[in-house]
């Protein structure tokens, strides 16, 4: 399938606008990194704690903060999640190994204080887990008898999936909600007033990652990607010229530190699925490059007129529906993961809406160009070696014709 039918855009007559683009955007990216240290590392790599709270009214994050830093010490961040005006992600740097249950009853243990005083013993409904809420119940209901063991258990699980169905998404605003629910009668429902309370929020994912482990995870998220550039280079070089896997290789150089200077630039942070689209961008950057050569070569080979300049611009217009197709279609589907597909996939789908714009246009204004310098330049000795040789080669034909004369006059 075609949309563009014999083309002839100068693409190449473009370039330097889209050089002096990469050029000011890797800038600002490096600029930005060293002002800040380096990228800003999630907790993947650089250990600590993140839980995913929903607030019912949510506070500032400075109270957040001010919350959590009564229970957690060292550096804490509160991100607000745009997507959902309830919800933020609260970021802590533990340096310690420190069990997931432990770090997340200090941070519950804060937020509670701080958001839910004064509860009179009970319990909130919004936090408390399955096997805790079936004892509480148990408890609960010990009163009102006739439920047995699988009752209580079966109406525990409604309840939790009421609660976390949403939109309330684990929370509970009144605990008359809870009159809808199948098996819920009037008694059940007054003692369950008795011992719970609807608290103002409720915890989501609790993840940590110790210090360690957040080291060695990123050490080897370097080596996966160099390594992966290394390969390329030795298959392109392999396949065509060392030129050709040069071109190729500083194309996508190119398109993976302006991608990672975005991230610095928009404070985004870099974590285990950011490094996975960083190397479906270097798979899918040099598959478009190596498109564009392919059809170089085969024009080449196939002794095409013009200068080598006309023949890149011209296998550029050739694979121009090509690009269009495969890159446009991937465009909208990272471009409806980064609108649609919450916090959790962000940085992923950031990263692959960026890589998408700069992958493609490197391959044409950053790959291409470099083939053309370096063979003007191959040009350029060729011609030099040959004036430098010219005048032996006039002394050679001299000395020959004085040789025929001499044997002509005798």
């Amino acid at each position: 399938m075609e949309i563009f039918k014999q083309t002839n855009f100068d693409f190449l007559g473009k370039k330097w606008p889209f050089i002096g683009l990469s050029l000011l955007l890797t800038l600002a990216g490096i600029v930005s990194l060293a002002i800040k240290g380096g990228p800003k590392y999630g907790i993947d790599f650089n250990g600590g704690a993140l839980m995913d709270v929903n607030f019912i009214h949510r506070p500032s994050a400075e109270q957040i903060r001010s919350a959590v830093r009564q229970k957690i010490s060292g550096e804490i961040e509160v991100q607000e999640v745009t997507s959902n005006p309830r919800e933020v992600l609260i970021s802590t740097g533990v340096r310690d190994e420190r069990g997931l249950q432990v770090v997340r009853n200090d941070m519950l243990s804060a937020l509670n204080t701080a958001f839910n005083p004064n509860t009179g013993g009970k319990l909130d409904i919004n936090t408390i887990g399955q096997t805790a809420l079936v004892d509480a119940l148990r408890g609960a209901l010990s009163k009102t008898g006739g439920l047995s063991d699988d009752a209580i258990g079966s109406l525990a699980n409604r309840i939790l999936e009421y609660r976390d169905t949403p939109p309330r998404s684990g929370l509970i605003g009144n605990l008359n909600e809870l009159s809808g629910i199948p098996g819920m009668t009037p008694q059940i429902l007054s003692a369950i007033r008795e011992s719970f309370f609807p608290g103002q929020f409720h915890i989501g994912r609790v993840e940590i990652v110790g210090p360690k482990i957040g080291a060695d995870l990123r050490q080897q998220a370097i080596n996966v990607v160099l390594i992966a550039l290394g390969a390329m280079l030795v298959y392109i070089a392999f396949r065509f010229e060392w030129i050709y896997g040069v071109a190729a290789v500083v194309a996508v150089f190119h398109d993976t530190i302006i991608t990672i200077g975005l991230f610095s630039l928009f404070n985004k942070q870099i974590d285990l699925t950011v490094i996975a689209a960083l190397l479906t961008l270097v798979g899918y950057s040099m598959n478009d490059t190596i498109v564009v050569f392919d059809r170089i070569r085969e024009n080449l080979r196939l002794g095409m007129r013009g200068s080598f300049r006309d023949i890149v611009n011209t296998s550029i217009n050739q694979t121009l529906s090509r690009t269009v197709l495969t890159s446009g279609l991937t465009f909208l589907t990272a471009l409806s993961l980064y609108l649609f597909g919450g916090q959790v996939l962000n940085g992923f789908s950031f990263a692959l809406v960026v890589g998408i714009i700069v992958g493609t246009y490197s391959s044409i204004f950053i790959a291409s160009p470099i083939l053309i310098f370096w063979h003007d330049l191959a040009e350029k000795r060729r011609r030099n070696a040959r004036l430098t040789a010219t005048p032996v080669e006039n002394r050679a034909r001299v000395s020959a014709g004085s040789v025929k004369g001499i044997k002509t006059a005798k």
